[in-house]
């Protein structure tokens, strides 16, 4: 995995070469502010924690984040930059696993950006920083499940748009499979598949990371999701090279 760094640096710097960084995180901190301050009842609640900031994520990174993922191959097939990509000594696991991981620690950054809340909460109360800390870890883990899907959406596309609408589907689609009118859709299955599908929601398990309980089940969950949606990119590179 020798060029697996040199992907990573340049896939990360390719972010901050264009404003598209830079509107991400404004983007992303501004909403957050309003969703947390406005939106989440902070202040109402009078309770010293960031369950109302931690609870929007999801929704929150539905849109932004596949809007991050939508370029990581579909601009590369549509220049056709991928075929000169695929010609470099480097493995399809290196290529995917690189850009991936570029994506995630560009999240990550903006998501480290959002301190001031920490800050805050700190100040006008004692927190539970550990449950903080766990809140942070949790929606690093979600953003890097979206972006694996949305990284297999872009590589099925040459189009950005649709690649980011096949991203926000697939991700909608993991987020509502928990809920109570999605399985009653499933109330002919046996109680064992009705479980499953209700396993698979993001919320479910993201709620209970949040909250500060790591189950070691939730941390395989987003790892494995993550490792079982970059294979399949890997596959759809492979089946779409020559198109």
């Amino acid at each position: 995995m020798t060029q697996l760094p040199v992907i990573f640096k340049r896939e990360l710097a390719s972010y901050f070469a264009t404003p598209l960084a830079y509107v991400f995180i404004v983007i992303f901190l501004v909403l957050s502010g309003v969703f947390t301050f406005y939106l989440g009842g902070f202040f109402e609640s009078g309770q010293a924690n960031l369950s109302a900031f931690f609870n929007f994520h999801p929704w929150l990174y539905l849109f932004l984040v596949p809007a991050i993922a939508m370029r990581l191959w579909a601009e590369e097939r549509k220049s056709g930059s991928i075929e000169l990509l695929m010609t470099l000594p480097i493995t399809r696991f290196e290529a995917v696993t690189g850009k991936f991981l570029a994506a995630w620690v560009f999240a990550g950054i903006a998501l480290l950006l959002t301190f001031p809340m920490i800050i805050t909460v700190n100040y006008l109360g004692e927190p539970d920083n550990g449950a903080i800390i766990t809140g942070y870890l949790g929606s690093w883990l979600l953003a890097g499940a979206y972006l694996a899907i949305g990284s297999c959406m872009s590589a099925l596309s040459k189009n950005q748009v649709i690649a980011f609408i096949l991203a926000v589907s697939a991700c909608f689609l993991f987020i509502v499979s928990g809920f109570p009118m999605v399985l009653d859709a499933f109330a002919w299955a046996p109680q064992w598949w009705v479980d499953a599908v209700a396993s698979l929601s993001f919320l479910v398990r993201f709620d209970a990371i949040s909250k500060g309980v790591i189950d070691l089940r939730d941390l395989l969950y987003f790892l494995s999701l993550i490792a079982a949606w970059l294979t399949a990119t890997a596959v759809v590179i492979d089946l779409k090279k020559a198109d």
